[in-house]
């Protein structure tokens, strides 16, 4: 044996890496932390964005936004990461909501529930699913590094309004413009039926 205790994962002790490790008011170096997987903390981000902690909402904005600040994703699972351990948590749909945008000189300015901004483009596409049996769209916009956010409707609704149609491989799409870049939502056509 090494000596070396580990530590049962817990949101305690998440809090108290991340507040070690901060040296400055961005977001931390994920990048450069690959700690062990430390098992799996039951966190779970539902489709609204709500964060529960053990089945109850977390109601301090501040740790949520912490907690934000350290998630990644990596194969398709998500991790809260911090220079010495990897939790697993759970996420429903996408861990983030864009809850407004600004068309600012014609770009899409958007900002997430945990305060994150970013501006619609090459670097953040906005992307469209769609539910195959009812059709109902899901617009979502890339955050930061395989983070989404989900587009809340009422933003989605506004997005429709200044919405253009443009020629794309010889068909007409619905869609928008941001940082000089088109984003298909719809075939034209299927908005006639």
């Amino acid at each position: 044996m090494s000596g070396k205790i580990l530590k049962t994962p817990s949101a305690d002790n998440i809090v108290a890496s991340v507040n070690a490790a901060k040296k400055s008011r961005g977001l931390p170096p994920l990048h450069l932390w690959n700690p062990p997987f430390c098992g799996d903390l039951d966190i779970r981000i539902a489709r609204d964005g709500t964060w529960f902690y053990l089945g109850t909402p977390i109601g301090r904005p501040a740790l949520v936004k912490l907690f934000s600040s350290i998630l990644k994703r990596e194969k398709g699972k998500y991790f809260l990461v911090t220079p010495v351990e990897k939790v697993g948590i759970i996420v429903d749909d996408a861990p983030f909501v864009a809850v407004d945008f600004d068309q600012i000189d014609g770009d899409l300015h958007f900002t997430t529930h945990v305060g994150d901004k970013m501006i619609a483009g090459p670097k953040n596409p906005i992307r469209i699913e769609r539910n195959e049996l009812t059709g109902e769209p899901s617009p979502y916009i890339l955050v930061r590094s395989e983070l989404e956010a989900l587009i809340d409707r009422k933003s989605f609704y506004r997005l429709v309004d200044i919405g253009i149609h443009k020629s794309l491989d010889g068909q007409s799409w619905f869609g928008l413009i941001s940082k000089e870049t088109f984003f298909p939502i719809i075939p034209s056509n299927d908005l006639e039926t």
